[in-house]
């Protein structure tokens, strides 16, 4: 078996990796291999922030403009200087004394431009204009270059052929930094440095990082990057982990690269349908479990608008899964950018589940592992991973990229001060819902929600249970503030075929402050916009402002997760609820209990502003375990004198749209339960195991039926509730 061999990576990283790499044949060489982390390498965040004297402490490689807190490399002991003042026409003199010290910080392993704003202690000590807020006797900024001469004041404290240059190493000096507004103690310093002139491209970094024996994108820019660790491997990961760079060999050297559009199309002619005269599928594809992706990832990152300091970014996506990631990036972007990062990598990793074998011709050798290609009659872009001579045929190894399907709205923000709003706590209100289980999966159990909320100045509020015997059991807290309103007319039935755009809500939420937003398909597809109006479950596409607190939302998505019965039921002032996970807690849960459909639900919320206790009651239906309606019931005549009635199956597991396939059972058997009705009167009752029976010539006869109007009712039973009906009419 031939393999491609990949020789050069381990002169170009060197270190541990280099001789893991040197070694590889034919193996994965993206961020799984040459870029995965190696327990806690590289710079993080609160590296940066945080200032150090240690010995073995690494100095980062400053690009572009950064925020750094620098190492301290040499200080001077606290110099005391003090003066008499008083003692005139007998009072006493009063001597005082002040501190000041004389500190070298090293900042950057490379070269820098200029030093702009220092702080200290996090007030501002030197202004962007370069003038300082404290007395200090001199302040010198060493550049980092070979012709870097050693700083005078270090030499003549330690003798002139004792005192290193520290030339490649910026760092800068105080010469008598006073020290009464600190304390009298030598300050956290932090320092705006400039190493570069303007944004930095990845392929810079990386070329100035590897010697110029990597090379990377030249498109993808960061204004400021500090990279550190043990290797060129760990000072780019952080890069690599954010951007999705894959490692490319190519006949010029090794490269990172991005997945942007394909370099390449497998053709169909290309595929190997033989080999060594036998058949074999020459494409094999599979998935990962959902539950292996985070639920949510945020990315922590510099902040110029907030004075280079951190900011986090997070984003989450819908269905199952407990897990959440971060991304620590020690790099300089705006929000926006950092948004669009994070939603990147966790559409990365959810795409990413897809992996897919193609057996090729000997055209695909001219394809390269990290290679980005589509194959011809599949679906999405593919990162080749892996690629081997196996068998007279070339193993392509690929893993799924995002590409070409949207991408997260912009409009992230950095984030201010945090000032709490200067407004009383307010009255608390509270509300239960009884949901359909809204997760992806099949309940066990009813989905009893709370959701609490008030006045701008409302935060949370303690919850407690009432028992039969009206004792109250404290649960726990509320979630954070909910956005509830109420309706301000009734909205009338609509289609749940289509989107409803002939009718719209009108709503008033609860505060002025509470807001809705607009979202396109990918966010509603995401299921942002859920709520619940009355008993139904909708979704909105489109949410104008109409007044204080008020909105008119169109597009709707109705009787949403079966709940189109609700649709019927609509009045004036019913609650409006958006659905947000993070808002909403489920009490029998908080209180280790578990609800029974027919149980009595009592809850009661008190926060900090409240007189009196906000309650509410509930009588559990159990809406998550209730089968949904059949849909599409047919009767036709069976010619024998009897009437043959069908119908379809709905699941509550079923939401997903499957090609070919029948939606879940999601019940323990299926069995229905039908009725024949003549008014309120019940004709005849049967049980089947089938979506469909016969109402025969000898039934209707012997029911006396015949020439009547009858109501078919059919029910689905489930494991543990019997469906709400589907019907149609049987005229004999």
């Amino acid at each position: 078996m031939a393999t491609i061999v990949l020789s050069a990576v381990g002169t170009v990283l060197g270190g541990p990796i280099g001789g893991a790499i040197g070694g590889l044949i034919g193996n994965v060489i993206d961020n799984e291999v040459l870029f995965k982390p190696n327990g806690r390498e590289g710079v993080r965040l609160s590296d940066l922030q945080l200032q150090t004297s240690s010995y073995g402490t690494q100095i980062p490689a400053l690009f572009g403009t950064m925020r750094v807190a620098g190492t301290v490399i040499w200080a001077t002991d606290l110099k005391e200087t003090s003066s008499r003042s008083g003692g005139g026409k007998g009072r006493p003199s009063v001597t005082s004394y002040s501190y000041a010290a004389s500190i070298a910080v090293a900042l950057s392993s490379r070269p820098i431009r200029a030093i702009k704003r220092i702080w200290a202690d996090g007030n501002l000590l030197r202004g962007a204009a370069g003038d300082f807020k404290t007395e200090l006797g001199a302040f010198r900024v060493h550049p980092g270059d070979e012709a870097q001469a050693s700083d005078p004041l270090i030499a003549s404290a330690q003798g002139i052929g004792e005192t290193p240059a520290h030339r490649g190493i910026a760092y800068v000096v105080f010469e008598d930094l006073a020290l009464a507004d600190y304390g009298n103690r030598i300050p956290s310093l932090t320092f705006e440095v400039e190493a570069d002139e303007g944004a930095v491209a990845i392929g810079a970094i990386a070329g100035a990082l590897s010697d110029h024996r990597l090379a990377g994108p030249a498109t993808v820019l960061v204004d400021g990057y500090a990279g550190s660790g043990q290797d060129v491997r760990a000072a780019m990961t952080p890069l690599v982990d954010a951007h999705g760079l894959a490692l490319q060999s190519a006949a010029d050297g090794l490269a990172l690269r991005t997945a942007g559009a394909e370099s390449a199309m497998v053709a169909t002619e290309g595929l190997a349908r033989r080999i060594n005269g036998r058949a074999i599928d020459p494409i094999e594809q599979a998935g990962g479990a959902a539950d292996g992706v985070p639920v949510a990832l945020s990315l922590r990152y510099h902040d110029a608008a907030r004075d280079y300091q951190a900011g986090l970014q997070r984003v989450t996506r819908p269905g199952p899964g407990r897990v959440e990631s971060g991304v620590e990036l020690p790099a300089v972007l705006d929000a926006d950018a950092a948004r669009a990062l994070a939603s990147a990598r966790l559409g990365a990793a959810w795409a990413g589940r897809a992996r897919m074998t193609l057996r090729c011709d000997w055209r695909a050798l001219a394809l390269t592992a990290g290679d980005v290609v589509t194959a011809e009659g599949v679906a999405g872009l593919w990162r080749i991973e892996e690629r081997e001579w196996e068998a007279m045929a070339v193993r392509l190894a690929l893993r799924r990229v995002p590409g070409g399907d949207g991408a997260l709205p912009a409009g992230a923000g950095s984030g201010a001060i945090v000032r709490p709003v200067d407004a009383p706590h307010g009255p608390t209100r509270l509300m239960l819902a009884d949901l359909p289980f809204i997760k992806d999966g099949v309940a066990s159990a009813p989905l009893i929600v709370a959701a609490a909320s008030g006045g701008p100045g409302w935060r949370s509020a303690a919850l407690f249970v009432t028992g039969t015997s009206g004792e109250a059991t404290p649960i726990g807290r509320s979630a954070g503030r909910a956005v509830m309103g109420a309706a301000d007319a009734a909205l009338p039935p609509g289609s749940t075929q289509m989107v409803d755009r002939r009718h719209a809500l009108s709503v008033t939420l609860l505060a002025d402050d509470m807001a809705l937003a607009s979202a396109d398909e990918a966010a509603l597809a995401l299921g942002r916009n859920l709520a619940l109006i009355g008993r139904e479950l909708i979704q909105f596409e489109a949410a104008e402002r109409t007044g204080p607190g008020s909105y008119r939302l169109g597009g709707l998505r109705r009787g949403l997760r079966g709940t189109e019965w609700a649709m019927a039921d609509h009045v004036a002032g019913e609650p409006f609820l958006l659905i947000e996970e993070g808002r909403l807690v489920e009490p029998i849960g908080l209180a280790g209990a578990e609800g029974e459909a027919g149980g009595l639900l009592r809850v009661a919320a008190i926060g900090i502003g409240d007189v009196a206790p906000a309650e509410a009651m509930l009588t559990i239906r159990g809406e998550a375990l209730t089968p949904l309606s059949p849909v599409h019931l047919t009767v036709r005549a069976d010619g024998a004198g009897g009437w043959a009635i069908g119908w379809t199956r709905r699941s509550r597991n079923g939401w997903r749209w499957l090609n070919g396939s029948d939606a879940p059972l999601a019940e323990e058997r299926e069995l229905y339960a039908l009725r024949l009705l003549d008014g309120a009167t019940v004709v005849r009752s049967v049980e089947t195991g089938d979506p469909g029976w016969t109402y025969t010539a000898a039934m209707i006869a012997g029911d006396g039926t015949a020439g009547r109007m009858l109501e078919i009712e059919v029910r689905q039973r489930g494991t543990y509730a019997l469906g709400r009906p589907g019907r149609a009419v049987l005229a004999l």
